[in-house]
């Protein structure tokens, strides 16, 4: 029989041994569970914008990427006005992710709209490009000379309205008064310049804009400047707002022989957005697959080539959502 010393030995190896073994398992669950956090899953919703303009082609092919990224995660799709109606929809929990410009979520903070503490950054994408077009033939060569004439503005929950009316005031222009501002989107404005019921219209978008492009190679159209000395104007008259449009220019052969030459023009950044309601691992998830498939989604919708890592960080005036720093934190070198 064993004695006594000898069985509170092995009493101390076999505690010793399931000590080191629950050690092990701790470690182990620390490194599968808290270490690789739990998947996304459920219903995101995304708005994204008129059918036939980048915002929604761009959301289109996401899609695709996101459901292989998070399969437990199904992404619904919803076409909207712009980015005013798009963070509306996100602001109020009728959609969980979308894009806006960022003088149009500056904008809404400003104006103190529902819900706008809870907007949140994801990434920077690309930047918008206002554009004013015209017949070729057209006597317009500034945004002043639409004075009397017939102009498409955008719908009315798009940014196009915002910064068009604001281009219109740099300009020397009372909108209300010195323009009839037609209320319509990229899926309308062009085929109405065409028919004779535009005079121009403002698109704000990333370049080339499809829309744009199929008009330019059926109807002869031209670009109008909207130089540096415009976009001066529009800092002085928006304050704060003002710093988030910039002097940029089309290249000459955007749309073929629609531009001409460069053409002077305003840009914007656009953002990914969504709220701190959002489970973090699902705006990690969306983030991550935004900046890894920026190569395969910008051979068909251009805009996106310029998504950049380096820059996606700057969602200003947005703070970045929770899941999105997590993913950053988890690619930076």
């Amino acid at each position: 029989m064993p004695s006594l010393a000898s069985r509170r030995s092995r009493r101390r190896r076999a505690a010793a041994a399931a000590g080191a073994l629950a050690v092990v398992a701790a470690l182990l669950a620390w490194w599968v569970v808290p270490g690789s956090p739990p998947e996304p899953r459920g219903t995101a919703v995304f708005s994204t914008g008129v059918r036939t303009g980048v915002y929604h082609k761009y959301g289109d092919l996401l899609e695709r990427y996101l459901r292989r990224d998070m399969p437990d995660v199904r992404v619904e799709l919803i076409p909207s006005e712009g980015s005013r109606q798009n963070l509306e929809r996100v602001a109020s929990g009728e959609a969980q992710f979308t894009f806006a410009t960022a003088d149009v979520v500056a904008a809404y903070q400003r104006e103190h709209r529902p819900g706008r503490e809870r907007l949140r950054g994801c990434a920077r994408l690309y930047d918008d490009y206002v554009q004013l077009v015209v017949p070729r033939g057209s006597p317009v060569r500034s945004a002043a000379d639409l004075r009397g004439l017939r102009v498409g503005v955008g719908q009315r929950g798009s940014g196009v309205r915002l910064v068009a009316d604001r281009l219109l005031r740099a300009a020397g222009l009372d909108p209300a008064r010195d323009v009839t501002e037609v209320l319509q989107g990229i899926d309308r404005m062009p085929q109405e310049l065409e028919s004779g019921g535009l005079d121009a219209f403002f698109w704000t978008g990333g370049l080339p804009t499809g829309a744009v492009t199929r008009l330019a190679e059926r109807f002869p159209v031209r670009l109008v400047p909207l130089g540096p000395e415009l976009v001066e104007r529009l800092h002085a008259a928006t304050g704060t707002d003002g710093g988030y449009y910039r002097s940029a220019a089309i290249p000459g052969d955007t749309y073929g022989a629609a531009g001409g030459g460069e053409v002077a023009t305003v840009a914007v950044a656009n953002l990914l957005v969504t709220t701190d309601r959002v489970d973090p691992a699902l705006a990690e998830g969306f983030t991550r697959t935004v900046i890894d498939t920026r190569d395969r989604i910008g051979r068909v919708v251009h805009p996106a080539q310029v998504v950049d890592l380096r820059t996606a960080i700057y969602t200003d005036p947005l703070p970045l959502h929770e899941g999105a720093v997590r993913y950053y934190r988890s690619v930076k070198p």
